[in-house]
């Protein structure tokens, strides 16, 4: 069989693997070693799967992921996001809809030292939608709120996706964090004026707080504004590299836990129970995308298609346009992490070929992969906000995050026009 139909024919598999509900890491593994040894041997195929996840679980830069896992487990535990929604109910609740920009503001902040958007969409629910509720949010706007406010987990620096990014593109992971502050801090301003614009003549104001208990309550938030500088201001001034960033993010998040009295030997032992559980996942998914990668090198999948898709004619932002619809759409039936992992070895060759910059492109195909988690019909924080706020139906909560979607597709048009916005920062480093 020639290599073009045994790529085919792995690309078949790999999807019907998927739809057999098989996890996308086991069945790109499997994928990957198959093909690989259909055109080279099984031998060289085996030697591959002995060494490959060795290398993965044991290279130094790659030690972030589980450290930045710890740290927001650690701080879930104790108590950070509560205290993060307190603060932004004190300064922004009397407003109309008010709850809901201390939601988003929350949601930032929490994104801030956790790096996860279903994390973050996770504990939100449990915390801001009750609030929400109570003061006599629709169902809609509450849950619409927090589903957008969570897919800033994976964009506003510390996030796991971006390093992954990093670690395939062999890009520097802290430039990557670097570039996705401002993209972050818009998105916040374009969510909460989503908010006022979509949502706020029909949404309630809040209680109203004096100045003196809105200052008060900015004491509950030192921790996370301590985390933030120790982790990104640390990587942006040089002092440290991403993975140094990480563990001393993980440490200090521990100390301060105990310090406050909020973290106890038991809970630590749960938060590294439920740590290692995530980080074996994404290791399992990068072991995967490894072996499916020297399947897709051998193949020349990557190759050929930059050949085929700068040949189209059409243009560098018309090939963008085309590689970032395929994103959006199978940001409908795959998780983020999945299409980072699955996609980009096949599309980066071709982006780098169109000359355009590979720390900017980390951050606008992230932002593409944010889409996904909101819009139907696999939108993983809709469905985490469903689990956990069970009585609203799915229905409704895509209808409230429609808003937000088109803010995203706008936010995305602005750094697609303007890539100093993301650019501007890591510039700054050198």
């Amino acid at each position: 069989m020639s290599n073009e139909v045994v790529a085919f024919a792995g690309f078949a598999a790999l999807f019907a693997l998927m739809i057999l509900r098989v996890p996308i890491g086991i069945a790109m593994g499997l994928v990957g070693i198959g093909g690989f040894g259909a055109i080279v041997g099984m031998k060289p195929a085996l030697n591959l799967l002995a060494q490959s996840p060795i290398r993965t679980v044991t290279d130094f830069n790659l030690t972030l992921i589980p450290f930045f896992i710890l740290m927001g487990v650690l701080a879930t535990n104790s108590g950070m996001s509560r205290e993060l929604f307190r603060t932004g109910r004190a300064w922004l609740g009397s407003f109309k809809g008010g709850l809901g920009l201390a939601s988003v503001g929350a949601c930032a902040g929490f994104a801030a030292i956790c790096g996860s958007s279903v994390a973050t969409a996770a504990t939100m629910t449990k915390i801001a939608y009750p609030e929400m509720k109570r003061a006599g949010y629709p169902d809609d706007a509450a849950t619409g709120i927090v589903a957008a406010g969570g897919t800033l987990g994976i964009l506003i620096p510390p996030s796991v996706v971006l390093a992954v990014y990093g670690f395939i593109t062999e890009q520097d992971v802290g430039v990557l964090f670097v570039a996705g502050v401002v993209p972050g801090l818009l998105a916040v301003l374009m969510y909460m004026a989503t908010v006022r614009i979509a949502y706020g003549a029909t949404l309630p104001a809040g209680e109203p707080f004096t100045l003196r208990e809105a200052l008060a309550s900015l004491r509950g938030v030192w921790a996370v504004i301590l985390l933030f500088a120790a982790v990104v201001l640390s990587i942006y001034l040089g002092i440290v590299t991403a993975t140094e960033a990480a563990a001393a993010g993980a440490f200090l998040t521990a100390v301060i836990g105990f310090l406050r009295g909020r973290l106890t030997l038991s809970t630590l032992m749960s938060s590294l129970v439920e740590a290692l559980r995530t980080s074996v996942a994404i290791y399992t998914i990068l072991i995967g995308a490894i072996l499916f990668g020297y399947f897709l090198a051998i193949t020349r999948v990557p190759q050929e298609l930059t050949t085929f898709l700068t040949e189209l004619g059409l243009g560098r932002y018309g090939t963008l346009l085309l590689i970032l619809l395929v994103f959006m759409i199978l940001g409908m039936f795959l998780d983020a992490m999945a299409m980072i992992i699955l996609m980009v070895p096949i599309v980066f060759p071709v982006i780098l070929e169109l000359g355009f910059d590979p720390i900017w492109f980390g951050v606008i195909i992230v932002m593409t992969v944010e889409l996904g988690l909101i819009t139907p019909p696999v939108g993983m924080n809709v469905y985490v906000i469903n689990s956990i706020a069970s009585r609203v139906s799915l229905p409704t909560i895509f209808k409230g995050v429609l808003p937000f979607v088109l803010a995203d597709v706008l936010r995305l048009i602005l750094l697609i026009a303007f890539p100093a916005l993301v650019l501007f920062l890591p510039g700054s480093m050198e």
